[in-house]
């Protein structure tokens, strides 16, 4: 196994953060990014990945600064956990969220939490995977979301998701609107370059809601604050290829069947 290295504002300027790394239309996006990065360090935020050009990481922080519309008090909250490539199933996803687990052991939290997908959702963990490794679900919104949670105390009161996120809708009601932080290094570009062009060929207004404070996070409608689309005030995906010009029409019409 290769050697697990953490991020800090010592190294990020040199270190690659995984996604994105040889996508030169995401340059700006990606700089985004390590700027938002650097900012979260501050607040305890850690970021772990393998020391190899790979997409192999975690990143997690206090669920109290997490840049989701949670309340878990003393959890700590996981907000990307991914292993692509020639690397799954040789016990990386493990060792990452290891670094998690010993952390908040060692701490005093009473556990571990993190929004996923009833299915599989774009830019989330994999809930099946996770649901091997000791979370459990401890609430669902109607819409798509679980909240997953590894106990560490049974007594600790159960995270849940903030009032504004259940119904699914947003306060926008006319076309499309798009929510999103810079915690992608593909959301700045997709959203500012890809979709304004896609709603344009089509004729149709568009609401860009970027989230950039913890406090706005906090009050998101959708949990998902990586990147989340609404179709008329009705949340359809955390799928950023929506944003494409060949691909907003599949997923639209696909949205409108159900």
């Amino acid at each position: 196994m290769e050697t697990i290295i953490q991020l800090h504002k010592e190294n990020i300027e040199k270190e690659h953060i995984c996604c994105a790394i040889s996508d030169k239309k995401c340059k700006e996006s990606y700089e985004l990014k390590k700027n938002w990065l650097n900012q979260e360090f501050d607040n305890g935020y850690k970021f772990f990945r393998l020391d190899a050009r790979a997409k192999v990481f975690i990143e997690y922080c206090d669920a109290e600064k997490a840049w989701v519309p949670i309340d878990a008090p003393n959890h700590l909250f996981i907000g990307c956990l991914w292993v692509a490539g020639k690397y799954k199933g040789n016990g990386y996803a493990k060792a990452l969220l290891q670094k998690a687990e010993d952390e908040a052991m060692e701490r005093g939290k009473s556990g571990l939490v993190t929004v996923v997908g009833t299915k599989k959702f774009h830019f989330m963990s994999d809930t099946k995977w996770l649901l091997k490794q000791g979370f459990e679900e401890v609430e669902r919104l109607s819409y798509g979301f679980s909240l997953l949670v590894k106990k560490f105390d049974d007594k600790s009161a159960k995270p849940k998701f903030k009032k504004n996120t259940e119904s699914g809708e947003c306060e926008h009601n006319e076309g499309v609107t798009v929510y999103f932080t810079n915690r992608c290094p593909f959301s700045e570009y997709h959203v500012t370059q890809s979709l304004i062009e896609t709603v344009k060929n089509r004729d149709l207004k568009l609401n860009v809601m970027k989230l950039e404070t913890l406090e706005e996070a906090k009050n998101s409608p959708t949990p998902a604050t990586i990147f989340s689309l609404y179709y008329n005030g009705k949340f359809v995906t955390t799928d950023i290829s929506v944003c494409m010009d060949s691909r907003f029409d599949k997923v639209i019409e696909k949205f409108l069947k159900k």
